[in-house]
């Protein structure tokens, strides 16, 4: 090692001291058949996917850990009612379980996608200095194919060393997995402020949120995932930059894919991580939910009333009812259920006993529950699959 580091120093190259030193520790004539009709990339590329599978196989593993945590919090949350919300304001009610198993089914396609891509990623290449296997001839593809086997890796069909589609495409694919983990994240950083109070992520005893404010208890998992996440996805154009090699092979295009392939596993790896964290310690206040359900007086039962009307008189008239109820409701500061009454075409038809079973927020949450207990299932059989 230490001659090799002398010659790395030496000569600023990052391969050709170590052919020196394997030649010279080689027994017999085998020393000058190192290196013979490779060239640097064929190695280095090949061995960073190496490493690159071992951060593969840590990622799937922290999934699987991330899925289970899910799968509990889905089955435990299944029937905690809380806002639906869309564009921002109250929608029709949904329980907390039914939001994990949104997460779920998605966090378990990418999955698939990483699953998926290992044929095409973790390849063996020996294509020699421009690719063209020059020195080896057709040969060449045969020896590059028992490197593979030796290596447990594919083979790239054409060992050319402006290929690098398939690194671009992991890159992509860590910057899915991060977006999905920033879209959870940010939900975690909003229903922690004090407006919401769904939820808190583990805040550890002694720790300190602020060096001024004492009572601070400061979402930072959550936002060093949405900040993680980001970094990871501006590396995709960096990633698409260098797929666009000049001729044969260019350093510049290496480079710049090496950057991005390292800075994405290494980030990924922490977000994942964090997420792990998260979960395996979140607290959720399903009073709060309960309380946040009622904020707008009845109003988030509008569609209930709506549709239960128009089984009388046709949807669209009892949307119209429904919708001049609900308006009044909103600009006066009045109970739903008041200027629901006011409305003829409502008091006619339903009771104010009928009414107010119909603003019952927890009778409305759909097949919320389904959702969750299939979300947790499909989660701890995916985590399964992952760790056979």
């Amino acid at each position: 090692m230490d001659n090799i580091r002398e010659g790395l120093a030496r000569t600023g190259h990052p391969l050709v001291p170590m052919v020196w030193e394997l030649d010279r520790i080689c027994e017999g004539d085998a020393g000058g058949y190192i290196h013979w009709g490779a060239t640097t990339q064929n190695i280095t590329q090949t061995g960073k996917l190496l490493n690159l599978r071992r951060a593969h196989s840590v990622f799937l593993r922290q999934l699987a850990e991330l899925l289970i945590e899910l799968a509990d919090l889905a089955e435990s949350t299944k029937d905690a009612a809380l806002p639906g919300r869309t564009h921002g304001q109250h929608a029709v009610p949904a329980t907390y379980g039914y939001k994990v198993s949104v997460w779920i089914d998605e966090l378990c396609r990418h999955i698939e996608r990483l699953r998926g891509c290992e044929s095409r990623v973790f390849v063996a290449m020996l294509g020699g200095g421009a690719g063209t296997l020059g020195s080896l001839g057709e040969i060449g593809l045969t020896i590059q194919d028992g490197i593979a086997e030796r290596l447990g890796m594919g083979s790239m069909s054409n060992p050319s060393r402006t290929i690098s589609d398939h690194l671009a495409e992991y890159i992509t694919i860590l910057a899915l997995l991060a977006a999905t983990c920033s879209k959870i994240g940010r939900e975690v950083y909003t229903q922690m402020k004090q407006e919401f109070g769904e939820v808190e992520e583990p805040v550890p005893e002694g720790t300190v949120g602020s060096s001024t404010m004492p009572q601070k208890r400061n979402p930072k998992l959550a936002q060093d995932i949405v900040a993680g996440a980001a970094q990871v996805r501006a590396l995709v154009p960096l990633a698409l930059e260098a797929m666009q090699t000049e001729h044969e092979a260019d350093r510049t295009t290496s480079v710049m894919m090496d950057k991005a392939l390292n800075e994405a596993c290494i980030l990924t790896g922490d977000i994942l991580q964090r997420m792990v964290n998260l979960f395996a310690g979140i607290r959720v206040f399903p009073e709060r939910m309960r309380q946040n359900l009622d904020l707008s007086g009845g109003l988030i039962m509008s569609e209930a009333i709506m549709l239960e009307l128009g089984r009388q008189i046709g949807r669209q008239q009892a949307h119209d009812a429904v919708y001049e109820a609900a308006q009044a409701s909103f600009i006066e500061g009045r109970p739903f259920a008041e200027t629901l009454a006011e409305e003829t075409e409502v008091s006619d038809r339903l009771t104010a006993e009928q009414i107010q079973a119909l603003l019952d927020p927890t009778a409305y949450t759909g097949a919320c529950s389904l959702f969750a207990q299939r979300g947790a299932a499909q989660a701890r059989e995916v985590a399964n699959s992952l760790s056979e």
